[in-house]
């Protein structure tokens, strides 16, 4: 069975989409915070569960997540200041490369991290 597609798609124009990292690593940043928040707050409720009916661990919790964002902000800054011909230059794969891999190692580490040290400081 053939897929039909709308009138205004075309191949040409999916595949002509122009690059650009400024963007690319805008997206990432932005999925990086949502998936940083959601684990953050996902562990930090599991490992807290049960605990004293405290409001700490949860002002704990907002610290981190505000916190998170000036960082991952430092990585967007990093790439906004590319001109239009610097944001197609595939010179700049690699380094855009190795940004998204520390990014992402952040979002997804960082949490698990600091649950585990605030659980070996501070919990049973």
């Amino acid at each position: 069975m053939a897929k039909v597609l709308p009138k205004s798609y075309s191949a040409e124009s999916e595949q002509a989409k122009p690059l650009d990292w400024r963007k690319k690593m805008s997206d990432h940043v932005a999925w990086a915070l949502l998936v940083y928040t959601g684990l953050q707050i996902f562990v930090t409720v599991k490992a807290i569960k049960g605990e004293d009916a405290s409001i700490l661990p949860y002002l704990a919790l907002v610290v981190l997540v505000a916190g998170i964002i000036p960082a991952c902000r430092a990585f967007e800054r990093r790439w906004e200041y590319l001109d239009d011909s610097q944001a197609s230059d595939m010179s700049y794969k690699s380094a855009f490369n190795r940004d998204r891999a520390v990014l992402w190692i952040l979002a997804i580490a960082l949490p698990l991290v600091l649950t585990g040290l605030f659980k070996m400081l501070f919990g049973s």
